[in-house]
């Protein structure tokens, strides 16, 4: 199934309404779909093919969600990027996409110009502001110039429709093949396994550069919800939203969660029509969740995926038994394992590798063989994360393999460390990785953000530590940061804090 295909059969059958807020515009689903029918027309002018890379760079603004559905109907593959990338990460997207055409802004554009000249495929320059220099479209007119396009390409469902870049935390990014089956499947088995009632508002922030925000909107397309589009992550902006919508869903991240209990004012916005308060992409913090429902009186739903996987692979239920640190329990359709370094499957109980197939599975890394091969084994996705399952089926996870801390010969989990050290009320954020020792080989050094107006010494933070857990367990070493580097999904770069280890 073609989610553009989907997308147009559910749109006439449910009537026109309104499905998207953003900034100061109020948009149909009517209006979506008539530019998005406009914007096919106006890139196949411009000698846009089937099959063709179409790279989107810019803040999340209706204009993105018109081009997934432009380029799907014609059998395009949008190349959804973070536009916060120095510009030798897009630098190397542009030239392994191979895509010619870069739909921008202003705010952009001299990133986009700089980038270009070590692109020369990188022919078209399409910006979505009113005013665009000599040399580069205007969104706006090139859709005002042209008629709606009502066709659908005969897609196969194996057929390329995005190429999703991973982030890069623990390394070179990396482009997912995503066929418009995968991504179908993927936003059918949320729908299955979170019954949200229909028409919910959801306020969604996460970038649609990123899976996890692409999978939101899709999962909101199949429950006929309105989205209240954000083009940044602002507390206040965040908060207010919710109170002048009366919004029902919010859809984030762990760190996001983290900063919304950092905000000074909770009570200044009403939030009492928020129903679901819902957390993936990194595991949460147990305290987090504690002290969020302390807060706002709300309870966060944590599940789990990966852009290799659609992003939504698990997830504790809505209605029923919540495990608090747990992802729940595999999404419909999803086979999740655990598995051995050796190959076999573990029993309950027993950690290993957590390993998962379903129709959401990538095709594959794009250009990339070897690595391809190295993950997609044997029918089945090798997530890198290492957890267990309990005697409920509930799957836990305990931490990413390549970030273990091998300390004497024995594999430390930093989650452990972590742990406790969002436990001391003076930390807002923590993050340990491993480091260099001439006795154990590796030891533990742990990465603070305190709390503001908080103060607090390394001897101190150790000395907690060591009451709260065993002297092995125990970083050696403290440092103290202003803030942790993230990725634009909020997740830790420990690639970059293990250069300073």
């Amino acid at each position: 199934m073609n989610l553009a295909e989907f997308r147009e059969k559910k749109v006439y059958s449910e009537g026109e309404r309104v499905a998207l807020y953003f900034k100061e515009r109020v948009m149909t689903n009517f209006e979506l779909q008539k530019n998005s029918r406009k914007l096919t027309s106006a890139l196949k002018g411009l000698g846009v093919k089937r099959g063709d890379r179409i790279i989107i760079q810019t803040p999340n603004c209706p204009e993105v969600l018109e081009t997934f559905s432009a380029c799907w109907r014609m059998g395009a593959v949008v190349v959804p990027i973070n536009y916060l990338m120095n510009d030798e990460e897009i630098a190397y997207i542009y030239q392994d996409s191979g895509a010619k055409i870069v739909i921008s802004s202003n705010a952009f554009l001299p990133k986009v110009k700089t980038v270009q000249a070590k692109a020369p495929e990188m022919k078209t320059v399409i910006l979505v502001d009113k005013n665009v220099p000599e040399g580069t479209f205007a969104y706006g007119k090139l859709i005002e110039s042209v008629e709606e396009d009502h066709s659908f390409a005969d897609m196969r469902e194996d057929e390329l429709a995005a190429l999703i870049y991973t982030a890069g935390t623990t390394g070179n990014s990396k482009g997912v093949m995503h066929t418009h089956y995968s991504l179908y499947a993927n936003a059918k088995m949320q729908f299955e396994s979170m019954p949200f009632p229909e028409g919910m508002i959801y306020v969604s922030v996460l970038p649609l550069c990123h899976s996890f925000g692409i999978a939101t909107i899709n999962n909101g397309m199949f429950r006929s919800a309105t989205t209240v589009l954000l083009d940044s992550f602002d507390l206040e902006l965040i908060l207010s939203s919710i109170a002048k919508y009366k919004a029902n869903i919010l859809v984030a991240v762990p760190t996001m969660y983290v900063y919304l209990l950092l905000y000074p004012e909770p009570k200044k916005h009403d939030v009492s029509s928020m129903k679901y308060w819902i957390c993936g992409a990194a595991p949460l913090a147990l305290e987090t969740w504690k002290k969020f429902r302390e807060v706002y009186g709300g309870e966060i739903c944590e599940g789990w995926g990966l852009t290799e996987a659609g992003a939504n692979n698990a997830t504790n239920p809505i209605h029923g038994l919540k495990k608090v640190g747990s992802i729940g329990i595999p999404m419909k359709g999803t086979e999740m394992k655990i598995m051995d370094d050796e190959g076999k499957f573990l029993p309950r109980g027993q950690q290993g590798e957590i390993v998962i197939r379903g129709p959401q599975v990538m095709k594959g890394y794009w250009n990339k063989p070897e690595e391809t091969a190295q993950v997609l084994r044997n029918g089945w996705l090798h997530t890198g994360d290492v957890g267990y399952e309990d005697e409920d089926g509930y799957f836990w996870i305990t931490d990413r393999k390549k970030d273990l801390i091998i300390k004497g010969g024995e594999n430390i989990s930093p989650r452990t460390v972590e742990e406790v050290l969002f436990a001391h009320p003076k930390i807002s954020e923590a993050a340990v990785v491993g480091m260099r020792d001439d006795v154990y080989g590796e030891n533990i050094k742990a990465f603070i953000v305190l709390k503001p107006d908080q103060a607090a010494t390394a001897e101190e933070i150790i000395e907690y530590c060591k009451k709260n857990l065993t002297s092995f367990l125990t970083p050696k070493e403290v440092v103290f940061m202003q803030a942790l580097p993230k990725n634009i999904m909020g997740k830790v770069l420990k690639k970059e804090l293990r250069k300073m280890a």
